[in-house]
């Protein structure tokens, strides 16, 4: 294997050239799948994390009766029914958790939820000495619902703790606050329907989804019950779970359970994940596409190789080199070449995603970042390599049959491979 080596290396030198601009494909290519698989990852696992710290990863809504029969009766030209034409089931559904103790009692049996919270919400209107504005009122209990949320780590100004002492305190969407012009400490008033209610605003919090940040007050629940005039029931429960991958797959179950409709995180935010997803297909082949250019680079010169050194081949096969020896010669020239490009690309991989990590962007709407956001996975390492080992081996491999099957005759009589 040492002499194999040897005879590889000595190939490799003789089109230094061509193989430096075939391992320079690689390394580039296997350095930027690598970054931008981390950056379309992170972004997409960020706004996971904002979806799941914002909304949870399950929301238990409406209430389905039971299934009620209608049928489709056939009449005739005077009116007088003869018949049915086919038998239907309806489901009716009800709005809102009406037993909600109960139902997150029962939700709670599921070994997978981690924690439930009630969530009261309905329209209203924000007044301030500056403005009104439309807002979507949210009804919390706070205790239960930082468990189901971030809320604690999105206050930007004010405190929690002043929100929990002040029965008549509001939590304000950093937007809404700005557009109001109010700050904490500042009186508000908020009313639906003829009736209003006058609050403070002990704290301002900023998830980085537009909507949220622009339209969302947080009010205790029995205050939410008294603008929205409802004295029971809620609009819906949100649920966290240990494991929220899971989310997708236990929900028709516990929707059969519980006989309420049970929207995990996946449904709600699809839209966004297929984007994410698509972004980070089509970065993939789009990168991809350098590592494939550098494989033909790399089959070229091999070519190239194989007609000027056709004689030096038919030496090693005289001297007694089986086809076996000369075809693994030409894979382990292509194997030092792929060895070289892996370790370099993968430290430009991450260097690169370390850098990019650092660059400044500011984004708010569905999430809020002042910085690129980045993935660290072994995974996007393994992949960029396995994307190079299979072009490189290709590539090599159809030259390395070729030289295998030289024989000496065919070159001492001056047959072209």
């Amino acid at each position: 294997m040492e002499t194999h080596c040897h005879i590889a290396v000595r190939l490799l030198l003789s089109k230094k050239r061509a193989m430096l601009m075939s391992l320079s494909g690689i390394v580039f290519g296997v350095g930027l799948f690598i970054i931008t698989q981390a950056q379309t990852s992170g972004f997409e696992q960020f706004f996971t994390r904002t979806a799941l710290g914002t909304d949870g990863a399950l929301h238990i809504e409406d209430r389905a009766d039971q299934d009620t029969v209608g049928a489709t009766v056939i009449k005739n030209a005077l009116g007088t029914p003869e018949g049915i034409v086919s038998m239907a089931r309806q489901r009716k559904y009800v709005e809102g958790v009406q037993f909600p103790g109960q139902v997150s009692a029962a939700l709670k049996e599921f070994e997978n939820v981690s924690a439930v919270s009630p969530v009261l919400r309905g329209d209203a209107v924000l007044d301030s000495d500056f403005r009104q504005m439309p807002a979507e009122v949210q009804g919390i209990d706070l205790d239960n619902f930082l468990t189901v949320s971030n809320l604690a780590q999105q206050i930007k100004f004010g405190r929690l703790d002043d929100f929990r002492a002040d029965l008549k305190g509001v939590i304000l969407g950093s937007q809404l606050a700005s557009r109001s012009n109010l700050n904490v400490g500042d009186p508000v008033v908020i009313s639906r329907a003829g009736q209003s209610e006058r609050y403070r605003v002990e704290a301002i919090f900023e998830s980085g989804v537009e909507h949220i940040d622009k339209e969302r007050v947080i009010l205790h629940l029995p205050e939410a019950r008294a603008i929205l005039d409802q004295p029971f029931g809620v609009t819906y429960l949100q649920a966290s779970l240990r494991d929220n991958n899971r989310a997708a797959a236990e929900a028709p179950r516990m929707q059969q359970a519980l006989g309420q409709i049970v929207v995990p995180w996946q449904e709600r935010e699809k839209i966004w994940l297929d984007v994410f997803h698509a972004l980070r297909a089509s970065s993939a082949l789009t990168v991809s596409t350098i590592i494939l250019i550098s494989g033909l680079g790399m089959f070229n010169t091999l070519g190239v190789i194989v007609l000027e050194k056709a004689k030096e081949i038919a030496i090693l096969r005289s001297m007694g080199y089986q086809r076996g020896d000369i075809t693994r010669i030409f894979l382990l020239l292509g194997g030092l070449v792929l060895v070289a490009g892996c370790i370099l690309g993968c430290a430009l991989g991450a260097g690169g995603t370390w850098l990019v990590a650092n660059i400044p962007l500011r984004i708010r709407g569905v999430f809020s970042t002042d910085y690129f956001v980045v993935a660290w996975s072994p995974w996007h390492y393994v992949w960029a390599i396995a994307a190079a080992t299979i072009v490189v081996l290709l590539a090599s491999w159809i030259p390395a049959r070729r030289a295998a099957r030289l024989e000496p005759g065919d070159v001492i009589r001056g047959f072209n491979p």
